[in-house]
């Protein structure tokens, strides 16, 4: 795997472990920055994927957007749409004091959703 696009994996994973840490051990759980590192997480790995395939990324937070030049690629990348619109309004809204509520279980799911993102990925650039 090339150096680039394993730094961006690492990046990814970095985020979900720090998302995982935070809904483990904190109390109360910060779940808007739970589910920012788990929007991040899935950016990274979208993007690394990009270069993977010899595609620049586009500098964009849209995981809907970046999901959609992957499937460009690899049609198989619907199997992941859900799971990116999911976890695309935690971009930027969750880091500032706006109209977002997030719950438990929305932290719960944004985590499982970004773990899908990362191994579904992970198995494509193996």
């Amino acid at each position: 795997m090339d150096d680039l696009v394993a730094e961006w994996i690492k990046f990814s994973e970095t985020d979900l472990a720090a998302a995982k840490h935070l809904y483990d051990s904190m109390r109360p759980k910060p779940l808007e920055i739970i589910c920012y590192h788990c929007q991040q997480s899935a950016e990274k790995v979208l993007k690394g994927f990009l270069i993977y395939s010899g595609v620049k990324p586009t500098k964009t937070h849209d995981l809907e957007f970046l999901r959609n030049e992957c499937e460009q690629i690899d049609n198989s990348f619907v199997e992941i749409a859900n799971n990116c619109a999911n976890l695309n309004d935690y971009s930027s809204q969750p880091r500032y004091p706006m109209e977002i509520e997030i719950n438990d279980a929305d932290s719960a799911s944004a985590l499982e959703d970004s773990e899908k993102i990362i191994k579904f990925i992970k198995e494509k650039i193996k």
